[in-house]
């Protein structure tokens, strides 16, 4: 690890600086976090203590403008690090390079490339892989409204490195705001994550999404498909063109609702404030009046599972984090071959429920894996006018959140420098079964590899043949270093330095 690059402390900060409200209610609070500390004053009036004579002012100025040069010269070599491309690898300060995926302090990977890359921006700027996951997911909700959103359930599973204890947000049990509509409870849970864990201000980290809500993001594949296979039928006019037809690659969207609830949602104090202010717009949009008690999320010490290679952690009921365990319990005593756990073609099931991830990991080992759903391709298709956001098509109050468990194995609860792996994956109809096969292949992989790559190159490698339909992400801290990478290969961009 780069000497300058310590172990990241997981602490809850002060979340209000004296004046902070009141900056970011007057300025834009997408600004970037690189601090700027030299700016041009006014020096009239001024005097310069300590200096006589005629050149004591010329020695003064020449002074200033070297060190305002060297600022300058190097926030200008920090400023070209935040336009890498998608995928690339910074060179770290020791001289040596790595493979892409693999990255001296923390790295992130999600759908879509604008929210790696603003995720990358949090870690860059002193942010934590909750900050990160945070605001990637907010992002997450803007771009990609097909799978994930403010309307969606979230459940998240976040390792700590430095105290080694593992922690599940869980949404509470899904409940309706009318027949066939889902309760809001996305606000609510990330703020409540961030409010324990988080390292910048919470503002900050609405920033990103709210800008590309307001002046417009571009439709990626996975958008763009989904919109042609499900038409524009409640959509229109936020993803739709004029005519009607679906918005197609390349083209442009915006949601000013969505940022203005944003931008709300960036100077509430609590957590239950945070989803108050949308619930009511929502229901508004109903007809309906707002419920006097609304399930609230909560963090909970995750689920555990000791094995002969460590400890595993996931998410507890109702998400499919029990059945998960129980799967790997009897996989692992019994032996069986990973191939033997993946759902045959005929158990496809043509309704799964569309779901959304994304990993964060440093190389201290602090993981942070966030699942959302709702609970199906644009959830319940119909959109609240005043809020830009899509209702989840939730019909039950207590059904099972079969799309999600993340999963965590630490090598070691008594080592600091254990290993980590992350794994938490969507889109399969039978996903408990893909992770278990997922992770048996994790465990065999590394003897295969130790003998043939350098040692800051070691570590897990994805596996093609993993039966997950569509999406899992693997995230790693092995040798002082966190590794990303996804299946299928290069389904997700990722960004790290």
């Amino acid at each position: 690890m780069d000497p300058e690059a310590g172990p990241v402390s997981y602490q809850k900060l002060q979340l209000w600086e004296p004046g902070l409200e009141s900056e970011e209610e007057e300025g834009e609070i997408s600004e970037p976090l690189v601090l700027y500390p030299w700016r041009p004053h006014d020096s009239s009036g001024n005097k310069i203590g300590g200096l006589a004579g005629a050149w004591a002012r010329p020695a003064a100025a020449l002074l200033l403008l070297a060190v305002g040069l060297s600022l300058a010269v190097r926030q200008l070599q920090i400023s070209r690090g935040y336009t890498r491309s998608v995928g690339s690898v910074l060179p770290p300060p020791t001289g040596h390079s790595h493979h892409p995926g693999v990255y001296h302090h923390g790295a992130i990977i999600s759908p879509a490339a604008a929210c790696s890359s603003l995720g990358r921006e949090l870690l860059v700027a002193g942010g934590n892989v909750v900050d990160a996951g945070i605001g990637a997911a907010l992002c997450l909700s803007v771009v990609h409204p097909h799978a994930t959103g403010l309307g969606a359930i979230f459940w998240g599973l976040f390792h700590n490195s430095s105290s080694g204890n593992s922690t599940a947000l869980t949404s509470g049990p899904a409940q309706i705001l009318a027949p066939g509509l889902g309760l809001p409870t996305a606000l609510p849970a990330l703020r409540l994550l961030h409010t324990r864990f988080g390292r910048l201000p919470w503002p900050h980290l609405l920033g990103g999404p709210t800008t590309l809500a307001q002046e417009g993001f571009q439709v990626d594949t996975p958008l763009a498909r989904a919109l042609a296979a499900q038409g524009t039928k409640g959509l229109c006019p936020l993803l739709c063109h004029a005519d009607g037809t679906p918005l197609g690659p390349g083209t442009r969207a915006a949601n000013p609702r969505l940022a203005d609830v944003l931008r709300r949602a960036a100077l509430v104090p609590t957590p239950h404030l945070a989803g108050d202010a949308l619930l009511s717009l929502m229901a508004n949009d109903l007809g309906l009046e707002a419920p006097s008690a609304e399930p609230m999320p909560t963090l909970e010490p995750a689920l555990q599972l000791s094995v002969p290679q460590g400890i595993l952690f996931t998410t507890p009921s109702p998400s499919a984090g029990p059945e998960l365990l129980a799967l790997l319990e009897a996989a692992l005593h019994s032996g069986e071959a990973s191939s033997d756990l993946c759902p045959p073609p005929l158990m496809q099931a043509t309704g799964t429920p569309v779901s959304s991830v994304l990993a964060a990991i440093d190389s201290s080992g602090s993981v942070l894996l966030l699942t959302s759903s709702l609970n199906s391709s644009f959830g319940s298709g119909r959109l609240s006018p005043s809020t830009g956001v899509l209702f989840s098509n939730l019909v039950t109050r207590s059904a099972t959140s079969a799309w999600a468990c993340p999963l965590i194995l630490r090598s070691s609860l008594e080592d600091t420098e254990a290993n980590v792996l992350g794994l938490v994956a969507s889109g399969a109809p039978m996903i408990t079964r893909a992770m278990t096969s997922a992770l048996l292949r994790h465990l065999a992989a590394p003897q295969t590899q130790s003998h043939h790559q350098p040692q800051h190159q070691k570590g897990p490698t994805e596996s093609p043949s993993t039966c997950v339909q569509e999406t899992l992400l693997q995230v790693t801290a092995y040798a002082e270093h966190a590794h990303v990478s996804s299946v299928p290969h290069g389904c997700c961009p990722f960004q790290g330095f």
